[in-house]
């Protein structure tokens, strides 16, 4: 049997963590079996689904490189091919149509309400139905859910589920206006694509009994079942904006990088022995839906920023400098005049939890000038510093052969001449060149920015420090 997978999220909204946690274990289950993963966009709620909402799913996937062999499929493409499967259902006595108004459903509800009895639709075009009675009146299509017996199924995460038949409804596969509802087209189409596990959040537990009747009525083969876990807030709520719970692409947007927050998703929920860091391959050699927590899990953004800083110190600075590319690039900085950005990761790599982070700090090695704190320069671009300053920048001004080497000697040499410590040097140094008292090794990060540019900023600190005569 070959293993097919889908994901099947609703375009109205954003991809979050949840879903996204969803379509990787999916993804992964296939990949695991040498299956295939199909990617299904069920958009049958005409109202709140949206292109964008769409396109955010997509480029969701495809930044986490979570990849599939089939699809998009979207489901409001394939609406003649429900009604099809529907009438058959009505040929068949599996489904049957129902006249009753919104008014007398709304009766119903209530009174069963006040009784203290689960509200359900009470059976009565189930039971009354006569053809042409009813026929020039508006109507919808119900699933005729058997009324003896239980719906018994092995979920791979949760063991044996079992719901009573008499606790389902008749339950509405076509609207009035003869648009299918979501849980029948998800039934043909895990049956027509030839889904054979169902992997998906444990809110579509109580669908999947009514799924797998619809599915015996149709005589489609029965998938295997996972529903996994919600994920949790750290005060154990349901997870939301506060903790977390914003678009997959908002993690791009904040220099989280795709191999970090697939690491921490892939944890979430699952483990492999003491194990914390899986590569993608190392994931699919691994992954097993049975080793699949059945508890919630909690979100943990320190955890995840721990991550993220383990990947962008131990992945090559080629990798890490696409990701830097894109955010410097999103902030329309031109690194044409500047250093490769193969440089900079391998001078910040070491010090960031992010790319949005290490970014920030590159900004002026693209600039001819640096901002200035105006704190640092206060303390360290004094009247006394303007002696070292010049000496440093007489020595840097000479260099011929521009490498980390020649600018530590010249700060050192300026040390031993003035016969200072060499912090008395490189701070005011630093400020001048970098506009803040802190970055990575000052003659490294000086042969970074270049010998020009560097230069300049110190003697636009000498006249700043003349200024205070």
């Amino acid at each position: 049997m070959k293993i097919k997978t889908r994901f099947a999220p609703s375009p109205t909204g954003y991809l979050h963590i949840g879903s996204a946690r969803t379509a990787l274990y999916s993804w992964l289950f296939a990949r695991h079996h040498g299956g295939e993963f199909i990617l299904r966009i069920e958009d049958t709620d005409l109202e709140r689904s949206t292109p964008q909402a769409i396109n955010a799913i997509i480029d969701s996937l495809n930044w986490l490189k979570i990849n599939w062999d089939q699809g998009p499929y979207f489901q409001t493409k394939r609406f003649a091919y429900y009604n099809y499967m529907i009438n058959h259902l009505l040929n068949n006595g599996h489904a049957y149509k129902c006249y009753c108004s919104k008014n007398r459903l709304e009766n119903i509800r209530n009174q069963q309400m006040i009784n203290g009895e689960k509200p359900r639709y009470d059976g009565f075009c189930r039971n009354n139905y006569q053809k042409n009675i009813f026929d020039d009146l508006p109507y919808v299509v119900r699933f005729r859910n058997p009324k003896e017996g239980s719906v018994i199924f092995k979920d791979l995460i949760r063991g044996i589920i079992q719901y009573s038949n008499k606790e389902l409804d008749d339950l509405i596969i076509r609207r009035t206006d003869g648009t299918p509802t979501y849980n029948f087209c998800v039934v043909v189409d895990d049956f027509d694509m030839k889904i054979t596990h169902v992997i998906r959040g444990e809110d579509h537990i109580n669908n999947t009994p009514r799924q797998i009747n619809i599915l015996k009525a149709l005589g489609a083969p029965l998938p295997e079942y996972a529903h996994v876990s919600m994920i949790m807030g750290n005060d154990g709520k349901k997870l939301s904006k506060r903790h977390g719970a914003v678009g997959i692409m908002q993690y791009r947007d904040e220099g989280f990088i795709p191999e970090a927050v697939l690491n921490y998703l892939v944890r979430l929920g699952w483990s492999y022995g003491n194990q914390e860091i899986f590569s993608l391959d190392n994931m699919k050699k691994l992954f097993s839906i049975e080793a699949v927590s059945k508890s919630a899990s909690t979100f943990d953004n320190k955890k995840l920023l721990w991550y993220n800083q383990f990947y962008i110190k131990n992945l090559s600075p080629d990798n890490i400098a696409q990701h830097l590319f894109w955010h410097l690039n999103n902030n329309c900085t031109n690194i044409v005049s500047g250093p490769p950005l193969k440089e900079l990761v391998q001078l910040f790599s070491k010090r960031c939890k992010t790319i949005k982070e290490m970014a920030n700090y590159c900004y002026n090695f693209y600039q001819d000038v640096c901002q200035l704190d105006p704190e640092a320069a206060k303390i360290y671009l004094t009247k006394d510093a303007t002696k070292l300053l010049q000496r440093v920048r007489d020595k840097l001004s000479i260099i011929n052969n521009w490498t980390k080497e020649s600018v530590h000697n010249a700060i050192v040499q300026t040390a031993n001449e003035l016969e200072v410590k060499i912090e008395k040097v490189s701070m005011p140094l630093r400020v001048a060149v970098t506009g803040v008292s802190y970055s990575p090794d000052i003659d490294l990060t000086i042969k970074t920015i270049g010998k020009l540019r560097s230069i300049k900023r110190i003697d636009i600190a000498l006249k700043l420090t003349y200024g205070d005569d």
